[in-house]
């Protein structure tokens, strides 16, 4: 089962790498890891999404509160939140097929950032799923280059 970990850490050098480390020294692969500031510069949310049965999330949560610099920690994945992504992504196209890519882009609620002569720089902020939707439907037509950055989620509470 995915995990998605919600941690408030302050804001120091060398939390991250403590964090990864943590992880890393338990054979657990981190699927995505967000990290920025929060509204106290002195403090950053992390978000981790991390694939693993509830033991075994239960005991990285017991981990990471002996590490000094945790402040809070939530797993997000049975709670009420909400969660986005941003993918920026070129794809592929010819004279042909540049109308409906373009429709596609638009019916899926992604943004064209610039059109090319062969290629559109596309957009999207949504929920990983609907994301995913769109880079299908893209990829026939010749995803040349993609970035994602990871998911970032906050409770409804």
């Amino acid at each position: 089962m995915r995990h998605t970990i919600s941690v408030l850490v302050e804001n120091k050098f060398g939390v991250l790498a403590r964090i990864a480390g943590l992880f890393s020294a338990r054979g657990f692969n981190i699927d995505s890891l967000t990290v920025g500031e929060t509204e106290d510069p002195t403090v950053s949310r992390m978000t981790i999404v991390v694939k693993g049965d509830d033991r075994t999330i239960d005991q990285v949560k017991k981990q990471l509160n002996k590490l000094i610099d945790i402040i809070t920690i939530k797993d997000l994945t049975k709670k009420d939140y909400i969660d986005r992504e941003l993918v920026l992504f070129k794809v592929g196209f010819t004279e042909k097929e540049k109308a409906k890519i373009a429709q596609a882009i638009d019916k899926a609620g992604a943004q064209i950032l610039h059109r090319g002569a062969k290629v559109f720089l596309v957009q999207m902020v949504g929920p990983q799923d609907k994301i995913n939707v769109l880079l299908e439907q893209m990829s026939s037509h010749g995803i040349k280059e993609l970035t994602r950055t990871g998911k970032v989620a906050m409770d409804k509470d």
